[in-house]
């Protein structure tokens, strides 16, 4: 009896002590995916609101600037610019390229921001059911993300725009920046499933003992 204490821990002692592990790993987890999960909103917000997806180049006559909706345009003399163009009228869109990438990336912005909202229920749900929930999200939020990135320069050689000397500008590559956080967020879900499926076998493993 004496040698099988020394070299085993007591059932319930050993259950406390993966539960307090999962707690912390959980936790340190759950920070991460929440920061992050604020960052990839705040990439959607300015990605889907900002001008600047293409612009002027070096040889370009004068200024200008087009995101997903709108487009700015200077006068040739300053680099005062005028904008036009508004989510609500399609019609000023020259492009169905623009229109469905604008329609994507819109989308996926109230995706991930209706995610954030969703954190308020960690407070009243299972833990795990608002992970999946917000998971599934996330998911969607980030294909549709990937679909605007990939339909948005099918707009630049259509009849009512031309490319020209014009160059990929600092939104649209922020927007693949956001992928990038949105597979980030991928891999923080899944460790944290593995961690809470760790700690459930090992509870098993002390109850046994």
């Amino acid at each position: 009896p004496s040698r099988r204490g020394s070299g085993m821990l007591p059932a319930q002692e050993a259950a406390k002590i993966y539960h307090t592990n999962y707690v912390r790993n959980s936790r340190a987890i759950g920070v991460l995916w929440a920061i992050f999960t604020i960052c990839f909103a705040i990439v959607n917000v300015v990605c889907f609101i900002q001008p600047y997806w293409i612009g002027d180049g070096v040889d370009t006559p004068q200024a200008g600037y087009f995101g997903l909706f709108h487009y700015c345009i200077g006068n040739g003399f300053s680099r005062e610019l005028t904008c036009r163009g508004s989510f609500t009228d399609f019609s000023s869109l020259p492009s169905g390229a623009f229109k469905a990438a604008s329609f994507f990336i819109g989308l996926s912005m109230m995706l991930i921001i209706a995610c954030i909202v969703c954190f308020i229920l960690f407070f009243f749900c299972n833990t795990a059911t608002v992970y999946k929930i917000c998971a599934w999200m996330q998911l969607t939020s980030a294909a549709c993300l990937v679909l605007g990135c990939m339909i948005f320069p099918d707009g630049w050689d259509s009849d009512e725009y031309t490319l020209g000397a014009c160059s990929v500008r600092w939104a649209y590559i922020l927007a693949i920046i956001g992928i990038l956080d949105a597979l980030i967020l991928s891999f923080l879900h899944c460790a944290w499933k593995q961690t809470r499926q760790l700690a459930s076998r090992g509870a098993q493993v002390g109850k046994q003992r």
